[in-house]
């Protein structure tokens, strides 16, 4: 059964994104396509697969060195003990970012509400003059 294959035009479709997005991901060393004998990329599920993980990656705002990191580069042999190390370290860091921004939104939640009761209290004060 022969392996199922995407052109880079199928891929960017499903992904909702460019294909020069792809190409810019594959410039960078992070996809590595096989080629047709007209030079056309063809990506393969593994392909596909390195695809979602890099734009899972930047969503969660990981750096595209993080994300080699984690995933390792697309023509290197995988070093699967490294990247699951290397990607509990970018987990731990950025959960601790989250944190420090859910304790930074609590304290503007806090100041939110102060504000709002004094304007509250000086809209009442005004409207029984």
């Amino acid at each position: 059964m022969p392996e199922e294959r995407f052109t880079i035009s199928e891929l960017a479709e499903e992904l909702d994104i460019n294909p020069s997005t792809i190409r810019f991901y594959e410039q960078k060393g992070l996809l590595l396509p096989e080629r047709t004998r007209g030079n056309q990329r063809v990506y393969t599920r593994q392909d596909r697969g390195r695809l979602k993980l890099i734009l899972r990656g930047k969503r969660f705002g990981a750096t595209l060195d993080q994300i080699a990191e984690m995933i390792g580069m697309a023509d290197e042999a995988i070093n699967e003990m490294g990247q699951i190390d290397t990607s509990l370290y970018y987990i731990d860091e950025k959960m601790k970012e989250v944190a420090r921004q859910r304790s930074e939104l609590d304290l503007f939640q806090a100041d939110l509400e102060a504000l709002k009761r004094k304007l509250n209290k000086r809209r009442r004060e005004l409207m029984k003059k």
